[in-house]
């Protein structure tokens, strides 16, 4: 499970992958059509690992439904400068 943002306190986008690499590489080249190509949400800023993807899609679900302070709180708790996470995981 893993929000984007387009930077700090911008668009977020919430989702949930079972190969966060590949979608990452996905999100930053903008080949997925949608929200996210739309509003640049290709920062990586935030990311939790489920131990089923039942698990996470329900995690997804719920922060979704989310105010945008909730998020932006979850975010800055464990990255306060909205940095992009992916290129200090190894991804590009």
């Amino acid at each position: 499970m893993y929000i984007l943002a387009s930077g700090k306190r911008g668009y977020v986008y919430i989702g949930v992958t079972s190969n966060l690499p590949q979608r990452y590489w996905q999100h930053r080249e903008r080949l997925i059509d949608g929200y996210s190509k739309q509003r640049n949400t290709n920062r990586l800023v935030w990311f939790e690992v489920h131990a089923t993807m039942d698990a996470a899609i329900a995690r997804e679900k719920r922060l979704k439904r989310w105010q945008r302070g909730w998020k932006f709180a979850l975010v800055e708790a464990e990255n306060s400068d909205w940095r992009d996470l992916g290129p200090e995981l190894g991804l590009r």
